[in-house]
């Protein structure tokens, strides 16, 4: 979650995410519905989101809503890896079978 010290690399002020989940998108170059991650954030500035899309033979791409609509690709991708969750055990143990 974004700090109020980061730095206003992202020209929004005291922006935080407030949650990642799956959303179906579709673009333009492909027939199918694919899958994407939606970050939700909030800011002084306004509400927005920052869609990042995953496609298999023309690497990711991100999209902006509300606050984020009109960003270059770099802002929301410097956007989406400032606010997105952060997992606070890396670690996976698993269980011994047999």
């Amino acid at each position: 979650m974004a700090t109020p010290e980061e730095p206003p690399a992202l020209g929004l002020t005291n922006a935080r995410g407030l949650g990642l989940g799956r959303v179906p998108v579709r673009v333009r170059e492909l027939a199918s519905t694919l899958g994407a991650w939606k970050l939700s954030l909030a800011s002084e500035e306004g509400e927005g989101a920052v869609t990042l899309v995953e496609r298999e033979p023309g690497g990711s791409l991100y999209r902006g809503d509300g606050v984020c609509l009109g960003w270059s690709q770099e802002r929301l991708a410097a956007a989406y890896t400032a606010l997105a969750p952060r997992d606070e055990d890396p670690t996976l143990e698993l269980p011994q079978l047999g």
